[in-house]
């Protein structure tokens, strides 16, 4: 078993990006920002978290050049493999869109044409750079009378209005059908539900190694840098939108983040603070990617509630009883931060935050615990003491390999786990596929891709 284990640990194919990509303890310190204009509010959060660098990237701009004063942009890029073509597309995508310009009005098809050409114009003056970088993009370009919402990868929007979810863009992800389709034309393969069992997304801006397809256009090849537009008359009853990179959706429904950001802008109006709440519950969730997250709201989004900044310190009042009585009670000492948690997540708690659940209140438990054990054990808080034995690592590895194949979980691990035992099988296990070549079984490829091959993947890149 020790071996299948270092085998599995050994394999990129096991979890891709994983190994070697975390810190011992996550950075939450945050980079903040808001703003107000256009009869716009907004704020924004960016923290590292649990990853070695930072590569995410994002802008906000109210009041666009060329006579568009009363327009506003706002976008999170999500980098990999480096933080460069983040960093560049958050400078100038929307330069790029505005060059050479072909709308100088609210015409919807004009202002679709700009965004599509824009995207490949950025994405073609980056070819000649030597990093080998990519990027998410996600945006929202807001006119006077209408919301663009711009999509290329998986970073994601949704729009809040009237109290749920109005409109969510689409993962773009190389294990949808028409992803798939293009990535094989173009020459490559979809393994482990990535492009080549490397890249997690199929679209992007840069990563310029998997658009080297002769004789096809930009958004034709392997990764395309095509951006999905969203395009929506604004309303009276727009509460929020809410851009965000995956390391939020990779632990959070559309449905319980805008619940959950509508109970914060219930008890405050800081933006800045609402989006870092936002962040830090997702840390809690497991979240161990990159966090970046931009808030807009709109005039009539949520308002401060005395109801329920009355109801949140009832809540607060109560876990700090709770947590009081969970130290006095127990026998063998002092239990541990993780072991309090524990206890709180199997009781029935009234009015926990809505789509945030007793993580978005970790804070408020920890403060307690420091206040009450301040001479206690170093408590790793993000959930497990110490954070440095073989099982603490080897849980936090199957944690996030059940969040990248979620929904597939189950056959994804079933079939990586069956594709490391067959060597085992032969007399000399030292002789089993020396190569490493041996075809993957459909359940780590995906099963039926339309014709995604089960070729050994490559290192990870993302």
């Amino acid at each position: 078993m020790n071996k299948l284990f270092v085998s599995l640990f050994k394999s990129p194919s096991f979890l891709p990006g994983a190994m070697g990509a975390f810190l011992d303890k996550p950075k939450t310190e945050k980079q903040n920002s808001h703003g107000e204009g256009n009869s716009l509010h907004y704020g924004l959060s960016s923290m590292q978290g649990w990853r070695v660098e930072m590569e995410d990237a994002h802008a906000a701009v109210l009041g666009l050049p060329s006579s568009l004063d009363a327009w506003s942009f706002f976008a999170v890029f999500d980098g990999h493999a480096g933080s460069r073509t983040a960093t560049y597309c958050s400078q100038h995508l929307l330069g790029s869109i505005m060059d050479g310009t072909s709308f100088c009005g609210d015409d919807p098809a004009a202002v679709r044409s700009a965004i599509h050409a824009g995207f490949l114009r950025v994405d073609e003056d980056m070819r000649g750079c030597p990093d080998r970088s990519g990027s998410t993009a996600v945006a929202l370009l807001a006119s006077p009378r209408r919301l663009y919402f711009i999509n290329c990868g998986d970073s994601r929007a949704v729009l809040c209005r009237g109290g749920r979810v109005q409109l969510a863009t689409h993962d773009h992800k190389p294990a949808d059908p028409v992803e798939c389709e293009r990535i094989v034309r173009a020459g490559g393969s979809v393994t482990v539900q990535r492009v080549n069992g490397s890249l997690a997304v199929s679209r992007a801006l840069g990563d310029f190694d998997y658009k080297c397809a002769n004789g096809r256009s930009p958004t034709e090849q392997q990764v395309s840098p095509e951006p999905e537009v969203y395009e929506v008359e604004r309303s009276e009853d727009d509460e929020f939108a809410l851009l965000a990179c995956d390391g939020i959706w990779d632990v959070m429904s559309n449905e319980d983040a805008c619940s959950f950001i509508r109970s914060r802008l219930q008890l405050q109006d800081n933006l800045e603070e609402v989006c870092n709440s936002l962040l830090d519950t997702c840390l809690h969730k497991g979240s161990r990617d990159n966090m970046s997250v931009v808030l807009v709201c709109f005039p009539n989004g949520p308002k401060v509630s005395e109801a329920a900044v009355r109801q949140e310190a009832e809540l607060d009042r109560h876990l700090e009883a709770r947590v009081e009585e969970i130290m006095q009670m127990e026998e063998n000492g002092t239990p541990s931060m993780a072991e309090v948690m524990r206890v709180l997540a199997s009781e029935a708690i009234p009015n926990l935050p809505p789509g945030g659940g007793l993580a978005s209140k970790h804070g408020t438990i920890e403060a307690v615990y420091t206040r009450l054990n301040p001479h206690g054990e170093d408590v790793d808080s993000h959930g497990a003491e110490g954070g440095g034995t073989a099982a603490t690592h080897l849980l936090d590895v199957l944690r996030q390999f059940r969040i990248n194949h979620r929904g597939e979980y189950r056959q994804v691990l079933e079939g990586t786990l069956s594709s490391f035992c067959q060597p085992c099988d032969s007399p000399n296990p030292d002789e089993g596929d020396p190569e490493g070549t041996a075809p993957l079984p459909e359940s780590v490829t995906g099963g039926d891709m339309r014709g995604c091959s089960g070729e050994a993947p490559a290192p990870p890149t993302a």
